[in-house]
């Protein structure tokens, strides 16, 4: 039976389950009820090419909205990578100076590319930060962190690049190719697949996003954010941009014009849920008779762990990949060799290999804290017990 054709109406919350998936949706019920029941918020899985959850929430939105997707962007750029990796134009091996010559200055003429991929390069950002308008655009950032000195020894240590990093990868891509990420992303993920996340949104679709939403506070959130707080000129303030006067609220950086039209590759993609889950089921499953994006050594090469432990920014547990995450040092459920990016919005999207599932989900809005908001956590749990 096509799983695809097997999804049931549901009234209660809006969207489809397959057979056998019902779980899914009374989790999500649930989620929603814990938050007040107010909580925009979509969810899509695919099994093996076949979508089996098709889920949303919550005002004005419907399974077509699209939602920023912040970190998730990430993923988006890197696939493009790996492709290129995958087609033997980049060598994950190779020096980053090797595609891009004026990267080679101050100490960075041996950073490889893999090295740059796995957070390890030392450029989470500038010592002056960056304007809105600086830092939306990919090209200005890497103009600017290539001929920075690193913040730690290149390889010694990793933290994560949370604003720049594919700002870095893209300019590889541009300098082997010619093209840039999100040109190559739109040629040969969005448009072939159907894929709808866009790295650049184009005017005529702007009426499908919704903005996004401030985080909920309370006195005891405000206090946990305050004792979490790190000075705008340490690490973590250079990395999220706190050192410039100007710096926007991160929740805000989606519903700014300008970031969505340029499709900053490591924040500013915007998306549907639908689109984050079918952008990963493409990567490792057949869809629609098309083959999957990756072979599977590639998609097992770019979801081996590169860095692992604590991150020099975050100041937490961290692994990376090449590029993504390595999501199941996240959700000990998922299989080994699951790879994918979460977004500060809430957003959570991956492929696991082993098991043939995609997933998707994306909040309007900002949890507490900002990171892959903590449902996401019962919601993979009720979807790998499903089958």
């Amino acid at each position: 039976m096509d799983i695809t054709t097997a999804l049931k109406e549901d009234s209660a919350i809006n969207g489809t389950v397959a057979d056998g998936f019902e779980p899914v949706r009374d989790e999500f019920a649930a989620v929603v009820a814990a938050e007040g029941g107010d909580l925009a918020a979509q969810l899509v899985a695919y099994r093996h090419g076949g979508r089996v959850v098709d889920l949303w929430t919550g005002p004005e939105l419907d399974g077509d909205s699209l939602l920023g997707t912040f970190s998730a962007s990430k993923g988006a750029a890197h696939l493009v990578v790996a492709l290129l990796v995958q087609d033997g134009v980049l060598d994950l091996d190779e020096r980053v100076s090797h595609y891009w010559p004026e990267f080679g200055v101050e100490g960075k003429r041996d950073i490889t590319l893999r090295e740059l991929l796995a957070h390890r390069a030392g450029l989470v950002g500038a010592d002056t930060g960056f304007t809105l308008e600086e830092l939306a655009d990919d090209r200005v950032v890497a103009e600017r962190l290539g001929a920075q000195r690193p913040y730690w020894r290149p390889g010694s240590a990793f933290g994560y690049h949370a604003l720049v990093i594919a700002a870095l990868s893209g300019e590889v891509v541009r300098r082997a190719t010619g093209r840039t990420i999100q040109e190559h992303f739109a040629e040969r993920i969005r448009d072939p697949y159907t894929v709808d996340f866009h790295l650049g949104l184009p005017e005529d679709q702007e009426s499908r996003f919704l903005s996004a939403q401030p985080m909920l506070t309370t006195p005891e959130r405000t206090a946990a954010l305050a004792a979490r707080a790190t000075g705008a000129h340490s690490l973590s303030g250079i990395a999220f941009n706190r050192n410039h006067p100007r710096n926007p609220e991160l929740w805000t950086l989606p519903n700014h014009r300008t970031v969505r039209a340029l499709g900053t590759t490591s924040w500013g993609g915007v998306a549907s849920a639908r689109g984050m889950a079918r952008m990963y089921a493409a990567a490792i499953s057949s869809l629609d008779g098309r083959a999957p994006l990756l072979k599977p050594a590639t998609a097992a090469a770019f979801a081996q762990v590169q860095s692992i432990g604590y991150d020099l920014v975050t100041r937490e547990h961290k692994a990376f990949g090449v590029g993504f995450h390595v999501t199941s040092e996240y959700y000990p459920v998922l299989g080994q060799g699951t790879f994918g990016h979460s977004g500060a919005g809430g957003q959570q999207a991956f492929a696991d290999p082993r098991n043939g599932v995609a997933y998707g989900y994306t909040r309007r809005r900002f949890p507490f804290p900002a990171a892959a908001a903590p449902e996401n956590d019962r919601l993979i749990r009720a979807l790998y017990a499903a089958f």
